[in-house]
């Protein structure tokens, strides 16, 4: 038998020999029989079984009255528990319910889907005001942590096991605080350990918490908890670790027969791409893979199909658990049907390929070499002094008709060819204007509300005073990925006529805490298009980090000549390729990619990596020379701050061990020589009207953005603006010269 488990956690066990070797006389259904916990009673302030009949009451079962109320998408299970649909599902817990205490635990078992929205609290007490999160504690999954704030989320102190709760398992986890130490425990085991805790659960509100909720967050934009829940208990002192144990431990071979039960590669009956194999289960066992045709499919899980004519093939993958001593093996057959002929590969290539805005081509074009299934693609153009045929534009003259033309692309594998054409039209150049004012895009704060795209309009050519666009409400709002926007950025075509807005994916004001979003952070940026800067096209969700990434921050562009594409770059924390879930130490370093359309990026690649944290780069232009702000955080100059560097090249690439540097250090300490407090955020611009460079820089601690200012970039001696009015609250965005006809247009946006 297994040893005495407190929890049972249901459902059929996955056996086979080699279980049976491992962990006794286990059968199957054997998990279901593991036997009751002993009790844990001391010191219960409530306790919800929550596996008892449908209805709107969460009984206390401890006696002390303190009942909750059972609403929203919420349906009893029986002995798995109350299932919350994640709409509006949850248990309201009584009214001041960590009154008077100096010392706590809080424990439940939680099974969170697997397509649990994010940021989400599996539990909070304390109290919300105007949406917000005033003081409370708290546990997520995201980064799985346990946080305790006296106000919003910038007062949290947090303990945390730096990676995400499994999601498709039940999992016991347990948070207890006493004199000043906290400790997170998963499965009765513990994972992370804070001391220093200056908060205690009675001070919070002074004792008053009305936003008690198992299942929903204190933050009202946060998701609700979509999952199940049992056993949620709150006690009035710290449970010892051997008490703790008692409710939730889970031993090496349940661990092992609980990952193989739920193990699963899905439908398997007709695969035709790489396998995704796990390398571990939800419950922490350790997967080793093999395969009976390694040709076919590898033990890493990628598919080579057989050749066309040849028929499909039958493997059996075999994934052994193990944990500890024990261990024990699941076996999966996959058919693989036989490849598609060569024809069928050209045909949906050729389906597949497309020149964007071919309507209307401003610039230069995306055609690519390769298209689908390793197809190769030549394309030809009818006239290569408009478009060549590796896509470089050039427009016709200002007050000249389009030029309309033809491409043709030639696809081909093997001995398949295909042919596609595409009518485009390039449209002439713009009129040559002046610049006479200046667009500002910006976002304002940490809270939802602040994380969204603001724009303001200078009064005139005066880069000092400024006008708030649209009422002083957001010009653009994110629908996808995290739906927070920060540090936006707008470039102007090198042409002129088109506008390409480019944003961070972030929400911090939805809780998401500074270190989960450097470690399973956005892989993208969020990406507009504009002919005018009023009228901006759909949202683009675009992938530029690899996998590794544990964020995609402040993305900036700048067109390179040489190349005839934008460079874009950005700051992200990369993780080791054996750290899948980023638990590991690591730092920001610069990031780029090339792209023509903002559509099609090129890997990434590392720009710059001191060996130390770098973030918030930004790049001008003057002469041959290119100018480079960036936020030092690791103090490689010397201070924690804006520093300015200088190179010919914009692609100059400097990593930890390059020496000298490929770019030259000009300045340090910018901020704090110009008597700021931290800063961090640059955006730099030449001035319209006199030979004057601005520097706005983000005082993330005080005032938001200030400006600064130079007369020159060669030899800067940056000071602090004066009679200054920038648009309420600005944070981390930037500043772009307009024509008149554009700042006019801007302002009829007021």
């Amino acid at each position: 038998m297994f040893p005495t488990h407190p929890r049972a956690r249901t459902g059929p066990a996955m056996t086979t020999a080699a279980a049976l070797a491992a962990v006794g006389a286990l059968a199957l259904g054997g998990l279901s029989a593991i036997p009751a916990r002993a009790a844990v009673d001391d010191g219960l302030v409530l306790k919800y079984n929550l596996t008892g009949a449908a209805g709107t009451v969460a009984e206390d079962s401890s006696g002390n009255g303190r009942n909750g109320v059972i609403s929203g998408d919420a349906t009893a299970l029986g002995s798995e528990g109350l299932q919350l649909g994640g709409t509006n599902g949850h248990v309201k817990l009584p009214n001041d319910v960590m009154r008077g205490l100096d010392s706590i635990t809080v424990s439940t078992d939680v099974k969170i889907a697997a397509d649990q929205g994010t940021p989400y609290f599996i539990w909070g007490l304390g109290n919300t005001t105007n949406g917000t999160g005033n003081g409370y504690l708290f546990s997520t999954g995201n980064s799985y942590r346990t946080s305790i704030a006296s106000g919003n989320w910038s007062t949290e102190q947090t303990t945390s096991a730096n990676r995400d709760l499994a999601r498709g398992a039940w999992k016991t986890i347990t948070y207890t605080l006493s004199g000043g130490t906290a400790v997170l425990y998963e499965d009765g085991t513990e994972v992370a350990r804070k001391t220093g805790v200056t908060i205690t659960p009675g001070s919070i509100g002074g004792g008053t918490t009305t936003a008690n909720y198992l299942g929903r967050s204190v933050y009202s934009g946060d998701k609700y908890l979509k999952g199940q829940v049992r056993d949620f208990r709150i006690y009035d002192r710290a449970l010892t670790a051997d008490e703790v144990r008692e409710l939730g431990y889970v031993s090496p071979e349940q661990r092992v027969a609980l990952d193989l039960q739920d193990l699963s590669l899905g439908d398997t009956s007709a695969v035709t791409s790489n396998l995704s194999l796990p390398a571990s289960g939800p419950n922490g066992s350790a997967y080793a893979w093999s395969s009976s045709d390694p040709a076919t499919i590898s033990a890493e899980g990628t598919v080579t199909r057989p050749a066309h004519g040849t028929g499909d093939a039958t493997v059996t993958l075999t994934a052994t658990a193990s944990s500890g001593g024990a261990s024990a093996s699941k076996s999966f057959t996959v058919t693989v049907p036989e490849d598609i002929s060569d024809e069928q590969k050209v045909s949906e290539a050729s389906a597949a390929l497309n020149v964007w805005d071919a309507d209307a081509i401003r610039g230069n074009i995306t055609l690519p070499a390769a298209g689908l299934y390793g197809t190769a693609v030549e394309w030809k153009s009818n006239d290569d002094a408009v478009i060549t045929p590796t896509g470089e534009v050039t427009r016709p003259a200002y007050g000249s008709k389009p030029a309309v033309l033809n491409l043709q692309a030639a696809i081909s594998l093997g001995k398949a060819k295909a042919k596609k054409k595409f009518r485009v039209t390039v449209l002439p150049l713009p009129k040559a204007e002046a610049k006479e004012g200046y667009a500002f895009a910006y976002f304002t704060g940490n809270d939802v509300a602040g994380e969204n795209i603001y724009m303001a309009a200078s009064r005139g050519n005066n880069a000092l005073k400024w006008d708030e666009l649209n009422g002083g409400q957001p010009v653009l709002k994110s629908g996808l990925g995290t739906k927070g926007l920060r540090d936006p950025f707008i470039i102007r075509s090198p042409e002129g006529d088109k506008f390409y807005m480019i944003a961070t994916d972030l929400s911090i004001g939805s809780g998401t805490s500074w270190d989960s979003s450097q470690r399973q952070g956005s892989q993208h940026i969020e990406v507009w298009e504009s002919t005018d800067l009023v009228t901006w096209s759909g949202q683009r969700h675009v992938k530029v980090s690899p996998d590794t990434a544990g964020n995609t921050w402040a993305p900036e562009a700048h067109y390179d000549e040489k190349i005839g594409a934008y460079v874009v770059y950005w700051a992200s924390k990369i993780y080791a390729d054996n750290d899948p879930n980023h638990t590991g130490g690591t730092h920001n370093k610069m990031m780029y990619a090339t792209t023509r359309d903002f559509r099609t990026f090129s890997e990434a690649k590392v720009w710059n990596d001191p060996g130390n944290s770098v973030i918030d780069s930004t790049v001008i232009k003057e002469g041959d020379t290119y100018y480079r702000f960036t936020k030092d955080e690791g103090q490689v100059s010397g201070c924690l701050d804006i520093m300015q560097e200088k190179s010919n090249d914009l692609l100059a690439v400097d990593g930890p061990a390059t020496s000298p540097r490929n770019w030259t250090l000009m300045a340090n300490c910018i901020g704090k020589n110009a008597g700021t407090g931290g800063v961090e955020g640059p955006t730099v611009f030449k001035s319209n009207t006199e030979e004057k460079y601005y520097l706005f820089v983000d005082e993330f601690g005080g005032r938001g953005y200030i400006p600064l200012e130079s007369t020159s970039l060669e030899n800067p001696d940056w000071k602090l603006s004066t009679n200054y009015e920038l648009p309420r609250a600005p944070r981390h965005g930037t500043v772009l010269p307009v024509t008149k006809t554009e700042l006019e247009r801007l302002h009829s946006q007021l």
